[in-house]
């Protein structure tokens, strides 16, 4: 990956210069690893971004659970019996909002203001190669989107007594909606970095855009409350999909019914994921440089 900067040298220029020596095989990797537990020490450190990021699901989990719970179950019959609790019929939109602001608004403000602290211009004239900072971002929102992900299954379970799928085949449908999602959610977020023009203003142009996808894509109202105009724009986005493809995870098949398509459309979720991916690859080949365009 040849990534042009605005410094004199760059690790790819290190690599091909004959003045200085290839790095030893298996060294990026290495550092990859390394850099994944510096930036996981960092990311708890932080905590404005463990709040916003880590606990936020768990959290409004929490809220709307407490909030909704004397309105009954959802999709209840009329004499009283079959539906979901409220905590269960919230459980996968929150669990798509973890992966969304551990992916996209992580990685996108961390980056912005590395960029403009000149954290990244440091990185940029030491021997780090560009895989490796990448690697070490990636496993950073990994590691800490699986914590937090368990971490809300298991208050979802414990304290809302939300019961988890039984059904094998269902946590096969999850681990793939997730690392898709994740993957997704990543590359977007290194993307999404090179849009605010300073660190401060990271936040305040991040955030919105997150709060936007959120609300329009079925994670914190129903999907099928939202005019047809609106679940068509959310349609074009990759969040209405992470979370329709969990709520085919944790929700009774009979729910299908309320989706934009009248069914779970797994297909498309793992389309519409894969394309965004490859967008996000792309945008982040022609957007990323270790020190900011003036």
């Amino acid at each position: 990956m040849s990534l042009t900067t605005d410094t004199t040298t760059t690790s790819t220029d290190r690599a091909a210069s004959p003045f200085v020596p290839p790095l030893p095989r298996g060294r990026t990797l290495r550092l990859g690893l390394s850099r994944i537990g510096y930036e996981t020490r960092i990311y708890f450190r932080s905590g404005d971004q463990v709040f916003f990021t880590f606990l936020f699901p768990v959290v409004m989990l929490a809220i709307f659970s407490a909030a909704f719970s004397a309105m009954g179950n959802v999709g209840e019959a009329p004499d009283g019996t079959g539906g979901v609790t409220q905590a269960a019929y919230t459980l996968p939109g929150m669990i798509a909002a973890g992966i969304l602001l551990s992916g996209v608004q992580n990685l996108a403000t961390d980056i912005a203001t590395e960029k403009s602290d000149g954290t990244l211009k440091r990185l940029g004239g030491s021997p780090l190669p560009v895989v490796s900072y990448f690697l070490g971002k990636m496993g950073q929102v990994l590691v800490t989107s699986m914590l937090q992900l368990a971490l809300l299954l298991l208050v979802a379970h414990l304290v809302f007594s939300v019961a988890l799928p039984t059904e094998p085949e269902r946590w096969v449908t999850f681990a793939w909606i997730y690392l898709l999602g994740i993957a997704t959610s990543a590359v977007l977020g290194i993307a999404l970095s090179a849009v605010p023009r300073s660190g401060k203003s990271a936040t305040a142009v991040i955030i919105p855009i997150v709060l936007v996808l959120q609300f329009i894509s079925g994670v914190y109202l129903s999907f099928a409350m939202l005019p047809d105009w609106l679940q068509n724009v959310a349609s074009v986005f990759p969040v209405k999909w992470i979370a329709q493809g969990m709520r085919s995870v944790f929700l009774p098949d009979s729910f299908a019914a309320q989706e934009q398509s009248g069914g779970w459309d797994l297909t498309t979720v793992a389309l519409v994921l894969v394309v965004w991916a490859v967008v996000g690859l792309v945008l982040t080949r022609l957007s990323f440089r270790w020190v900011r365009r003036s």
